[in-house]
């Protein structure tokens, strides 16, 4: 499967949201419902939030990274890449840092864990399709 992408985006792989938040991607579920079909969806491997400016962007990162993501890491040539989340701007091409574990399709506007099939897409006009098998 594979998340929709609009405007501004920030993946998380759920198993590291799962290592660092306190009950997991369940609780965060959970915890947030009224934001699940509006700006969060998410397929089996990926959760999406969405932002409209660099600035809100931001506070996303902010917000994982206080929950003890590493969001950046540094190539031994000094490259940073996106580490535990990734930020994508489809409309400009993708992960707007290298980023070795998403794959994007600009024109399905959709991002997918790598090494996984793309599949149906996921957005908040389908999420609960996934939610019943959750």
């Amino acid at each position: 499967m594979a998340v929709a992408c609009e405007f501004i985006d920030v993946i998380v792989p759920i198993e590291r949201i799962d290592a660092v938040y306190p009950g997991g991607f369940a609780a965060f579920k959970s915890q947030n419902t009224d934001l699940f079909r509006g700006r969060f969806w998410h397929d089996s491997y990926l959760f999406r939030d969405g932002a409209m400016s660099p600035q809100d962007v931001s506070c996303v990162v902010d917000f994982w990274k206080g929950h003890g993501l590493t969001p950046f890491g540094k190539t031994a040539e000094g490259v940073t890449f996106w580490k535990e989340l990734c930020v994508v701007e489809v409309m400009m091409g993708g992960a707007t840092l290298p980023c070795d574990w998403i794959e994007v399709s600009s024109k399905e506007r959709c991002a997918w864990k790598r090494g996984s099939a793309k599949g149906e897409i996921i957005g908040r006009w389908n999420q609960n399709k996934l939610d019943s098998t959750d």
